[in-house]
């Protein structure tokens, strides 16, 4: 069976994170087979790390809570790293395995960040 996983490079560290089972999963990792995709991200509202996607995804919003780690799809072209919870309409598109906001904030750094996003 194939693996539901892309990786996430931030700097020097490299996380693993697994994909929901939804279309814009599954269309950003059609995307990742085809290429490596770099984004360039900001920080908002000191609880999450944004950043525009190279094309529109499509959305399955739902009234979700983040948490740390979760990786969420905004307004179907927006790729948000979640390091603190928030209450909307999103597209979960999957979490980042295993890590810890001490651990993801280390990696993002203050500020901008660039993002790469490849398949395992």
């Amino acid at each position: 069976m194939e693996k539901n996983t892309i990786k996430l490079t931030a700097g020097s560290k490299t996380f693993t994170a697994t994909l929901a089972d939804n279309s814009s999963a599954k269309a950003l990792k059609e995307l990742l087979a085809k290429e490596d995709i770099s984004i360039n991200m900001r920080d908002y509202a000191n609880m999450e790390k944004v950043g525009t996607l190279v094309t529109t995804l499509p959305r399955n919003d739902e009234y979700i809570t983040t948490s740390v780690g979760d990786l969420i799809l905004y307004q179907g072209n927006q790729f948000v790293i979640y390091y603190a919870p928030n209450t909307y309409s999103f597209t979960r598109l999957g979490k980042i395995d295993n890590t810890k906001r001490e651990e993801l904030l280390s990696a993002l750094g203050n500020g901008d960040v660039t993002v790469l996003l490849s398949i395992n």
